[in-house]
Protein backbone atom coordinates (compact mmCIF):
# COMPACT_ATOMS: atom_id res chain seq x y z
CA UNK A 1 0.00 0.00 0.00
CA UNK A 2 1.60 3.90 -0.77
CA UNK A 3 1.80 5.94 1.91
CA UNK A 4 -0.97 8.29 2.35
CA UNK A 5 0.88 10.23 5.28
CA UNK A 6 -0.93 13.60 4.77
CA UNK A 7 -4.63 11.48 5.21
CA UNK A 8 -3.67 8.86 7.27
CA UNK A 9 -1.20 9.84 9.37
CA UNK A 10 -2.73 10.00 13.53
CA UNK A 11 -0.74 12.93 13.96
CA UNK A 12 -1.10 14.65 10.94
CA UNK A 13 -0.36 18.40 11.43
CA UNK A 14 -3.99 19.32 10.20
CA UNK A 15 -7.09 17.58 11.39
CA UNK A 16 -9.28 17.97 8.98
CA UNK A 17 -11.99 16.06 10.49
CA UNK A 18 -13.93 18.23 12.13
CA UNK A 19 -13.30 21.46 10.55
CA UNK A 20 -15.32 22.53 7.19
CA UNK A 21 -12.09 25.61 6.92
CA UNK A 22 -9.18 22.72 7.52
CA UNK A 23 -10.84 20.21 5.33
CA UNK A 24 -10.48 22.93 2.02
CA UNK A 25 -6.89 24.01 3.76
CA UNK A 26 -6.03 20.26 3.21
CA UNK A 27 -7.49 19.78 -0.18
CA UNK A 28 -5.72 22.98 -1.48
CA UNK A 29 -2.46 21.61 -0.27
CA UNK A 30 -3.13 18.01 -1.72
CA UNK A 31 -4.28 20.11 -4.92
CA UNK A 32 -1.41 22.00 -5.00
CA UNK A 33 1.29 18.96 -4.99
CA UNK A 34 -0.75 17.46 -7.77
CA UNK A 35 0.17 21.17 -9.92
CA UNK A 36 3.58 21.07 -9.28
CA UNK A 37 3.07 18.52 -12.24
CA UNK A 38 1.27 21.38 -14.46
CA UNK A 39 3.93 23.83 -13.39
CA UNK A 40 6.71 21.08 -15.24
CA UNK A 41 4.55 20.88 -18.19
CA UNK A 42 4.96 24.82 -18.34
CA UNK A 43 8.54 25.05 -17.68
CA UNK A 44 9.28 21.55 -20.21
CA UNK A 45 7.06 23.67 -22.71
CA UNK A 46 8.70 26.94 -22.29
CA UNK A 47 12.39 26.28 -21.97
CA UNK A 48 12.58 24.95 -25.41
CA UNK A 49 11.16 28.73 -26.36
CA UNK A 50 15.13 30.20 -25.60
CA UNK A 51 17.03 27.30 -26.64
CA UNK A 52 16.18 27.21 -30.77
CA UNK A 53 19.31 28.96 -31.36
CA UNK A 54 21.57 26.66 -29.53
CA UNK A 55 19.86 23.53 -30.82
CA UNK A 56 20.27 24.89 -34.60
CA UNK A 57 23.90 25.53 -34.16
CA UNK A 58 24.51 22.08 -32.12
CA UNK A 59 23.14 20.03 -34.43
CA UNK A 60 23.19 21.63 -37.66
CA UNK A 61 19.59 21.48 -38.18
CA UNK A 62 17.45 23.36 -41.01
CA UNK A 63 13.97 24.78 -40.29
CA UNK A 64 12.36 21.45 -40.75
CA UNK A 65 14.51 20.31 -38.26
CA UNK A 66 14.39 22.69 -35.87
CA UNK A 67 10.10 22.47 -35.64
CA UNK A 68 10.58 18.81 -35.01
CA UNK A 69 13.12 19.08 -32.37
CA UNK A 70 10.79 21.56 -30.80
CA UNK A 71 7.72 19.66 -31.16
CA UNK A 72 9.62 16.56 -30.75
CA UNK A 73 8.41 16.20 -26.98
CA UNK A 74 4.62 16.89 -28.40
CA UNK A 75 4.62 13.08 -29.79
CA UNK A 76 5.72 11.74 -26.45
CA UNK A 77 2.67 13.91 -24.93
CA UNK A 78 0.38 12.74 -26.89
CA UNK A 79 0.82 9.31 -26.16
CA UNK A 80 1.71 10.05 -22.67
CA UNK A 81 -2.02 11.64 -22.43
CA UNK A 82 -3.82 8.56 -23.90
CA UNK A 83 -1.66 6.18 -21.90
CA UNK A 84 -1.74 7.25 -18.71
CA UNK A 85 -5.01 8.39 -18.66
CA UNK A 86 -5.96 4.77 -19.31
CA UNK A 87 -3.29 2.99 -16.89
CA UNK A 88 -4.51 5.16 -13.86
CA UNK A 89 -7.73 3.30 -14.15
CA UNK A 90 -5.52 0.05 -13.50
CA UNK A 91 -2.76 1.35 -11.27
CA UNK A 92 -3.97 4.53 -10.11
CA UNK A 93 -3.70 8.27 -10.31
CA UNK A 94 -1.03 8.62 -7.65
CA UNK A 95 0.85 5.70 -9.16
CA UNK A 96 0.91 7.28 -12.79
CA UNK A 97 1.76 11.05 -11.21
CA UNK A 98 4.92 9.52 -9.81
CA UNK A 99 6.16 7.72 -12.99
CA UNK A 100 5.59 10.91 -14.65
CA UNK A 101 7.97 12.66 -12.15
CA UNK A 102 10.94 10.17 -12.58
CA UNK A 103 10.68 10.67 -16.44
CA UNK A 104 10.22 14.36 -16.09
CA UNK A 105 14.23 13.96 -14.57
CA UNK A 106 15.31 11.69 -17.00
CA UNK A 107 14.21 14.39 -19.41
CA UNK A 108 15.65 17.69 -17.92
CA UNK A 109 18.91 15.60 -17.73
CA UNK A 110 19.14 14.18 -20.63
CA UNK A 111 18.23 16.92 -23.16
CA UNK A 112 20.90 19.13 -21.65
CA UNK A 113 23.55 16.12 -22.34
CA UNK A 114 22.46 15.64 -25.79
CA UNK A 115 24.95 15.11 -28.43
CA UNK A 116 22.69 15.30 -31.32
CA UNK A 117 19.47 15.32 -32.58
CA UNK A 118 18.16 11.97 -32.49
CA UNK A 119 19.62 11.99 -28.86
CA UNK A 120 17.60 14.86 -27.95
CA UNK A 121 14.50 13.71 -29.57
CA UNK A 122 14.59 10.69 -27.59
CA UNK A 123 15.32 12.72 -24.47
CA UNK A 124 12.17 15.03 -25.30
CA UNK A 125 10.01 12.46 -26.31
CA UNK A 126 10.12 10.91 -22.55
CA UNK A 127 9.48 14.32 -21.19
CA UNK A 128 6.63 14.16 -23.30
CA UNK A 129 5.15 11.22 -21.73
CA UNK A 130 5.47 13.04 -18.35
CA UNK A 131 4.14 16.29 -20.16
CA UNK A 132 0.89 13.99 -21.32
CA UNK A 133 0.18 12.44 -18.64
CA UNK A 134 0.66 15.67 -15.97
CA UNK A 135 -1.72 17.35 -18.27
CA UNK A 136 -4.77 15.18 -17.96
CA UNK A 137 -4.04 13.70 -14.76
CA UNK A 138 -3.78 16.47 -12.49
CA UNK A 139 -6.76 18.16 -13.20
CA UNK A 140 -8.83 14.88 -13.03
CA UNK A 141 -7.14 14.19 -9.88
CA UNK A 142 -7.92 17.86 -8.09
CA UNK A 143 -11.41 16.77 -9.47
CA UNK A 144 -12.22 13.88 -8.00
CA UNK A 145 -10.97 15.11 -4.24
CA UNK A 146 -12.05 18.31 -4.42
CA UNK A 147 -16.05 19.59 -3.34
CA UNK A 148 -18.11 20.62 -6.30
CA UNK A 149 -18.55 24.35 -5.24
CA UNK A 150 -14.67 24.39 -5.03
CA UNK A 151 -13.64 22.24 -7.87
CA UNK A 152 -13.30 24.98 -10.64
CA UNK A 153 -11.17 27.27 -8.81
CA UNK A 154 -9.15 24.08 -7.32
CA UNK A 155 -9.11 22.62 -11.04
CA UNK A 156 -7.75 26.33 -12.54
CA UNK A 157 -4.80 26.21 -10.15
CA UNK A 158 -3.57 24.02 -12.68
CA UNK A 159 -3.31 26.51 -15.45
CA UNK A 160 -1.61 28.86 -12.90
CA UNK A 161 0.55 26.77 -12.16
CA UNK A 162 1.27 25.87 -16.26
CA UNK A 163 1.69 29.53 -16.89
CA UNK A 164 3.87 29.72 -13.55
CA UNK A 165 6.42 27.08 -15.22
CA UNK A 166 5.94 28.73 -18.67
CA UNK A 167 7.11 32.38 -16.89
CA UNK A 168 9.44 30.84 -14.59
CA UNK A 169 10.88 28.92 -17.89
CA UNK A 170 11.32 32.15 -19.96
CA UNK A 171 12.84 34.08 -16.97
CA UNK A 172 15.06 31.45 -16.44
CA UNK A 173 15.87 31.27 -19.91
CA UNK A 174 16.54 35.75 -20.48
CA UNK A 175 19.14 35.51 -17.03
CA UNK A 176 21.33 32.29 -18.50
CA UNK A 177 21.40 33.86 -21.58
CA UNK A 178 22.14 37.28 -20.52
CA UNK A 179 24.79 35.95 -18.05
CA UNK A 180 26.60 34.21 -20.84
CA UNK A 181 25.82 36.44 -23.15
CA UNK A 182 23.90 34.43 -25.69
CA UNK A 183 22.04 31.10 -25.45
CA UNK A 184 24.79 29.42 -27.18
CA UNK A 185 27.62 30.78 -25.28
CA UNK A 186 29.46 28.56 -22.39
CA UNK A 187 28.05 29.36 -18.56
CA UNK A 188 29.35 26.99 -15.67
CA UNK A 189 31.79 24.37 -16.22
CA UNK A 190 32.36 25.05 -20.11
CA UNK A 191 28.65 23.99 -20.52
CA UNK A 192 26.35 26.11 -23.53
CA UNK A 193 23.32 28.47 -21.65
CA UNK A 194 20.87 26.62 -23.50
CA UNK A 195 22.18 23.18 -21.91
CA UNK A 196 21.86 24.65 -18.42
CA UNK A 197 17.95 25.75 -19.59
CA UNK A 198 16.95 22.15 -19.10
CA UNK A 199 18.59 21.40 -16.34
CA UNK A 200 17.26 23.91 -14.35
CA UNK A 201 13.74 21.66 -14.50
CA UNK A 202 15.83 18.92 -12.14
CA UNK A 203 14.92 21.35 -9.20
CA UNK A 204 11.00 21.02 -9.66
CA UNK A 205 11.09 17.73 -10.85
CA UNK A 206 12.87 16.00 -7.91
CA UNK A 207 10.34 18.31 -5.72
CA UNK A 208 7.55 16.53 -7.16
CA UNK A 209 8.72 13.47 -7.21
CA UNK A 210 9.05 13.50 -2.78
CA UNK A 211 5.89 15.60 -2.57
CA UNK A 212 3.81 12.95 -4.16
CA UNK A 213 4.89 10.68 -1.72
CA UNK A 214 3.02 12.31 0.91
CA UNK A 215 -0.89 12.82 -1.15
CA UNK A 216 -3.52 10.53 -0.78
CA UNK A 217 -4.89 8.13 -4.09
CA UNK A 218 -8.23 9.32 -5.62
CA UNK A 219 -11.28 8.04 -3.00
CA UNK A 220 -13.07 7.61 -6.62
CA UNK A 221 -10.24 5.49 -7.87
CA UNK A 222 -9.90 3.33 -4.24
CA UNK A 223 -13.76 2.59 -4.75
CA UNK A 224 -13.62 1.60 -8.68
CA UNK A 225 -11.09 -0.79 -7.19
CA UNK A 226 -13.14 -1.95 -4.40
CA UNK A 227 -10.70 -0.35 -1.43
CA UNK A 228 -13.59 0.69 0.27
CA UNK A 229 -12.41 1.04 4.02
CA UNK A 230 -9.10 2.81 2.06
CA UNK A 231 -11.22 5.06 0.51
CA UNK A 232 -13.51 6.18 3.40
CA UNK A 233 -10.17 6.74 5.66
CA UNK A 234 -9.56 9.62 2.63
CA UNK A 235 -13.04 10.88 2.42
CA UNK A 236 -12.92 11.14 6.27
CA UNK A 237 -10.56 13.10 6.70
CA UNK A 238 -11.41 15.24 3.64
CA UNK A 239 -14.78 16.31 4.02
CA UNK A 240 -15.74 14.67 7.85
CA UNK A 241 -17.23 11.69 9.08
CA UNK A 242 -20.54 12.21 8.39
CA UNK A 243 -19.88 13.64 4.77
CA UNK A 244 -17.81 10.91 3.63
CA UNK A 245 -20.28 8.34 4.54
CA UNK A 246 -23.02 9.74 2.00
CA UNK A 247 -19.81 10.35 -0.80
CA UNK A 248 -18.96 6.93 -0.26
CA UNK A 249 -22.60 6.13 -1.40
CA UNK A 250 -22.74 8.31 -3.72
CA UNK A 251 -19.45 7.37 -5.42
CA UNK A 252 -20.19 3.19 -5.32
CA UNK A 253 -23.89 4.09 -6.42
CA UNK A 254 -22.42 6.26 -9.93
CA UNK A 255 -20.10 2.97 -10.68
CA UNK A 256 -22.47 0.17 -9.60
CA UNK A 257 -24.66 1.08 -12.34
CA UNK A 258 -22.30 -0.06 -14.74
CA UNK A 259 -20.77 -2.83 -12.65
CA UNK A 260 -17.50 -3.65 -14.78
CA UNK A 261 -13.90 -2.35 -14.66
CA UNK A 262 -13.82 0.66 -16.87
CA UNK A 263 -12.62 0.17 -20.57
CA UNK A 264 -12.02 2.34 -24.08
CA UNK A 265 -15.27 0.48 -25.04
CA UNK A 266 -17.42 2.79 -22.67
CA UNK A 267 -17.23 5.35 -24.68
CA UNK A 268 -19.18 3.63 -27.66
CA UNK A 269 -23.31 4.17 -26.52
CA UNK A 270 -24.81 0.86 -25.97
CA UNK A 271 -28.08 2.03 -27.39
CA UNK A 272 -26.86 4.04 -30.82
CA UNK A 273 -23.55 1.97 -31.41
CA UNK A 274 -22.06 5.28 -31.60
CA UNK A 275 -19.43 7.05 -29.60
CA UNK A 276 -20.88 8.87 -26.84
CA UNK A 277 -21.97 13.00 -27.92
CA UNK A 278 -19.60 13.92 -24.66
CA UNK A 279 -16.38 12.47 -26.20
CA UNK A 280 -16.66 14.06 -29.18
CA UNK A 281 -17.03 17.23 -26.79
CA UNK A 282 -14.04 16.62 -25.61
CA UNK A 283 -11.97 15.87 -28.58
CA UNK A 284 -13.53 19.39 -29.73
CA UNK A 285 -12.67 21.65 -27.20
CA UNK A 286 -8.74 19.75 -26.73
CA UNK A 287 -8.21 20.89 -30.12
CA UNK A 288 -9.71 24.38 -30.44
CA UNK A 289 -7.59 24.94 -27.52
CA UNK A 290 -4.59 24.50 -30.08
CA UNK A 291 -5.93 25.99 -33.01
CA UNK A 292 -6.36 29.23 -31.99
CA UNK A 293 -2.29 28.79 -31.91
CA UNK A 294 -1.52 29.78 -28.95
CA UNK A 295 1.14 27.18 -28.64
CA UNK A 296 2.87 29.43 -30.85
CA UNK A 297 3.67 32.05 -28.77
CA UNK A 298 5.14 29.81 -25.92
CA UNK A 299 7.02 27.72 -28.15
CA UNK A 300 8.31 30.21 -30.31
CA UNK A 301 8.17 33.76 -28.77
CA UNK A 302 11.84 34.47 -29.21
CA UNK A 303 11.72 33.60 -33.08
CA UNK A 304 8.46 35.41 -33.32
CA UNK A 305 9.90 38.59 -31.75
CA UNK A 306 13.29 38.42 -32.89
CA UNK A 307 11.32 38.37 -36.79
CA UNK A 308 9.41 41.34 -36.31
CA UNK A 309 12.58 43.51 -35.35
CA UNK A 310 13.81 42.61 -31.62
CA UNK A 311 16.88 41.31 -30.19
CA UNK A 312 17.07 38.03 -28.81
CA UNK A 313 16.86 40.04 -24.95
CA UNK A 314 14.34 41.76 -25.99
CA UNK A 315 12.31 38.81 -27.20
CA UNK A 316 13.27 37.29 -24.57
CA UNK A 317 11.94 39.89 -22.13
CA UNK A 318 8.79 40.46 -24.00
CA UNK A 319 8.05 36.51 -23.00
CA UNK A 320 8.53 37.56 -19.51
CA UNK A 321 5.99 40.08 -19.73
CA UNK A 322 3.86 37.67 -21.50
CA UNK A 323 4.16 35.47 -18.67
CA UNK A 324 3.24 37.90 -16.12
CA UNK A 325 0.20 38.95 -17.95
CA UNK A 326 -1.20 35.25 -18.28
CA UNK A 327 -0.65 34.90 -14.40
CA UNK A 328 -2.51 37.84 -13.87
CA UNK A 329 -5.66 36.03 -15.98
CA UNK A 330 -5.58 32.99 -14.58
CA UNK A 331 -5.81 34.33 -10.95
CA UNK A 332 -8.80 36.32 -12.55
CA UNK A 333 -10.49 33.04 -13.12
CA UNK A 334 -9.33 31.56 -10.52
CA UNK A 335 -11.58 33.30 -8.03
CA UNK A 336 -14.58 33.61 -10.23
CA UNK A 337 -15.12 30.15 -12.19
CA UNK A 338 -17.42 28.61 -9.69
CA UNK A 339 -19.69 31.86 -9.96
CA UNK A 340 -19.61 32.63 -13.48
CA UNK A 341 -19.54 29.45 -14.78
CA UNK A 342 -17.58 27.59 -17.31
CA UNK A 343 -18.72 28.49 -20.82
CA UNK A 344 -19.73 32.30 -20.54
CA UNK A 345 -15.52 32.29 -19.96
CA UNK A 346 -15.16 30.00 -23.32
CA UNK A 347 -17.55 32.37 -25.04
CA UNK A 348 -15.42 35.52 -23.88
CA UNK A 349 -12.37 34.35 -24.47
CA UNK A 350 -13.06 33.12 -28.16
CA UNK A 351 -14.14 35.98 -29.11
CA UNK A 352 -11.73 38.30 -27.64
CA UNK A 353 -8.97 36.04 -29.15
CA UNK A 354 -10.44 36.96 -32.83
CA UNK A 355 -10.27 40.11 -32.02
CA UNK A 356 -6.68 40.62 -31.15
CA UNK A 357 -5.20 37.50 -33.70
CA UNK A 358 -7.27 39.63 -36.17
CA UNK A 359 -5.02 43.28 -35.08
CA UNK A 360 -1.86 41.11 -34.97
CA UNK A 361 -2.74 39.91 -38.71
CA UNK A 362 -3.37 43.22 -40.00
CA UNK A 363 -0.12 44.71 -38.20
CA UNK A 364 1.97 42.09 -39.77
CA UNK A 365 0.85 42.15 -42.95
CA UNK A 366 2.06 45.68 -42.66
CA UNK A 367 5.85 44.63 -41.91
CA UNK A 368 8.00 44.69 -44.99
CA UNK A 369 11.56 43.23 -45.18
CA UNK A 370 15.48 44.04 -44.47
CA UNK A 371 17.97 43.08 -47.09
CA UNK A 372 18.54 39.47 -45.16
CA UNK A 373 15.03 38.46 -45.52
CA UNK A 374 13.63 39.30 -41.99
CA UNK A 375 10.59 41.32 -41.16
CA UNK A 376 10.59 44.72 -40.29
CA UNK A 377 7.23 45.87 -37.98
CA UNK A 378 8.13 49.50 -38.10
CA UNK A 379 5.32 51.72 -36.42
CA UNK A 380 2.95 48.62 -35.86
CA UNK A 381 5.93 47.43 -33.24
CA UNK A 382 3.26 48.83 -30.77
CA UNK A 383 -0.15 47.81 -31.60
CA UNK A 384 1.24 43.75 -32.43
CA UNK A 385 2.88 43.75 -29.20
CA UNK A 386 -0.28 44.98 -27.04
CA UNK A 387 -2.58 43.11 -29.23
CA UNK A 388 -0.48 39.95 -28.96
CA UNK A 389 -0.24 40.68 -24.90
CA UNK A 390 -4.15 40.98 -25.12
CA UNK A 391 -4.77 37.65 -26.66
CA UNK A 392 -2.52 35.78 -24.72
CA UNK A 393 -4.67 37.17 -21.53
CA UNK A 394 -7.42 36.16 -23.22
CA UNK A 395 -6.77 32.55 -23.99
CA UNK A 396 -5.66 32.69 -20.45
CA UNK A 397 -8.62 33.95 -18.79
CA UNK A 398 -10.90 31.39 -20.70
CA UNK A 399 -9.20 28.40 -23.04
CA UNK A 400 -6.09 28.29 -20.95
CA UNK A 401 -7.97 27.11 -17.41
CA UNK A 402 -11.34 26.38 -18.55
CA UNK A 403 -10.59 22.95 -21.03
CA UNK A 404 -8.60 21.44 -18.60
CA UNK A 405 -11.43 22.09 -15.51
CA UNK A 406 -13.80 20.96 -17.88
CA UNK A 407 -12.11 17.67 -19.02
CA UNK A 408 -11.16 16.80 -15.58
CA UNK A 409 -15.09 17.25 -14.33
CA UNK A 410 -17.80 16.59 -17.30
CA UNK A 411 -16.99 12.87 -18.08
CA UNK A 412 -19.53 10.61 -16.06
CA UNK A 413 -16.98 8.58 -13.19
CA UNK A 414 -17.11 5.10 -15.39
CA UNK A 415 -15.92 6.81 -19.06
CA UNK A 416 -13.47 9.62 -16.94
CA UNK A 417 -9.98 7.65 -17.60
CA UNK A 418 -10.69 7.10 -21.13
CA UNK A 419 -12.56 10.29 -21.95
CA UNK A 420 -9.54 12.18 -20.87
CA UNK A 421 -7.04 9.06 -23.05
CA UNK A 422 -8.76 10.27 -25.88
CA UNK A 423 -9.27 14.12 -25.73
CA UNK A 424 -5.80 14.57 -24.03
CA UNK A 425 -4.35 12.50 -27.28
CA UNK A 426 -6.50 14.59 -29.22
CA UNK A 427 -4.93 17.88 -27.86
CA UNK A 428 -1.62 16.78 -27.99
CA UNK A 429 -1.49 16.01 -31.69
CA UNK A 430 -3.43 18.75 -32.46
CA UNK A 431 -0.88 20.92 -30.44
CA UNK A 432 1.97 18.75 -32.30
CA UNK A 433 1.01 19.54 -35.77
CA UNK A 434 0.51 23.46 -34.88
CA UNK A 435 3.89 23.53 -33.41
CA UNK A 436 5.97 21.66 -36.69
CA UNK A 437 3.92 23.69 -39.32
CA UNK A 438 4.60 26.98 -37.96
CA UNK A 439 8.08 27.13 -39.13
CA UNK A 440 6.95 26.19 -42.37
CA UNK A 441 4.35 28.47 -42.73
CA UNK A 442 6.58 31.14 -41.52
CA UNK A 443 9.06 30.40 -44.54
CA UNK A 444 6.23 29.79 -47.19
CA UNK A 445 3.20 31.85 -46.72
CA UNK A 446 4.48 34.28 -43.88
CA UNK A 447 3.63 35.40 -40.77
CA UNK A 448 0.69 37.31 -41.48
CA UNK A 449 -1.17 34.61 -43.64
CA UNK A 450 -0.31 32.14 -40.63
CA UNK A 451 -2.08 33.54 -38.20
CA UNK A 452 -4.84 34.31 -40.20
CA UNK A 453 -5.37 30.58 -40.27
CA UNK A 454 -5.34 31.18 -36.07
CA UNK A 455 -8.02 33.88 -36.24
CA UNK A 456 -10.38 31.32 -38.57
CA UNK A 457 -10.06 28.85 -36.19
CA UNK A 458 -11.28 31.72 -33.01
CA UNK A 459 -13.74 32.29 -34.65
CA UNK A 460 -15.10 29.21 -35.45
CA UNK A 461 -14.64 27.98 -31.61
CA UNK A 462 -17.17 30.85 -30.79
CA UNK A 463 -19.96 28.28 -32.18
CA UNK A 464 -18.81 25.11 -31.41
CA UNK A 465 -19.07 26.58 -27.63
CA UNK A 466 -22.25 28.16 -28.25
CA UNK A 467 -23.71 25.30 -30.04
CA UNK A 468 -21.98 22.11 -28.06
CA UNK A 469 -20.57 22.68 -24.86
CA UNK A 470 -22.75 22.34 -21.79
CA UNK A 471 -22.42 24.05 -18.02
CA UNK A 472 -20.56 21.67 -15.85
CA UNK A 473 -20.82 24.60 -12.87
CA UNK A 474 -21.99 22.66 -9.48
CA UNK A 475 -22.60 19.54 -10.99
CA UNK A 476 -21.39 16.36 -8.50
CA UNK A 477 -19.09 14.36 -10.81
CA UNK A 478 -21.42 11.83 -10.06
CA UNK A 479 -24.18 13.66 -11.45
CA UNK A 480 -22.14 14.40 -14.80
CA UNK A 481 -24.35 13.15 -18.00
CA UNK A 482 -22.72 11.51 -20.87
Amino acid sequence: MQKESIITSGNAAIDTQDSEQENLLLIILISCVATIGGFLFGFDSGVINGTVDGLKLAFNSDSMGTGFNVASMLLGCAVGAFVAARLADKLGRKTILIVSAVFFIISAWGSGVSLSSVEFIFYRIIGGLAVGAASVLAPAYISEIAPAKYRGMLTSIQQVAIISGLFTAFVSNYYLAGIAGASIEPLWMGFEAWRWMFWIELIPATLFLIALMFIPESPRYLVMKKENDRAKVVLTRLFGEQSAQAKFSQIASSLAEDKHEPKLADLIDDKTLRIRRIVWVGIGLATFQQLVGINVVFYYGAVLWQAVGFSEADALMINIISGAVSIAACFITLFTIDKIGRKPYLVLGSIGMAITLSILVYAFAQAGMDDNGNLIIGDMGTTALVAANAYVFFFNLSWGPVMWVMLGEMFPNQIRGSGLAVSGFAQWTANFVITMMFPIMLGSIGLAAAYGFYTICAFISIGFVVKFVHETKGTELENMEG
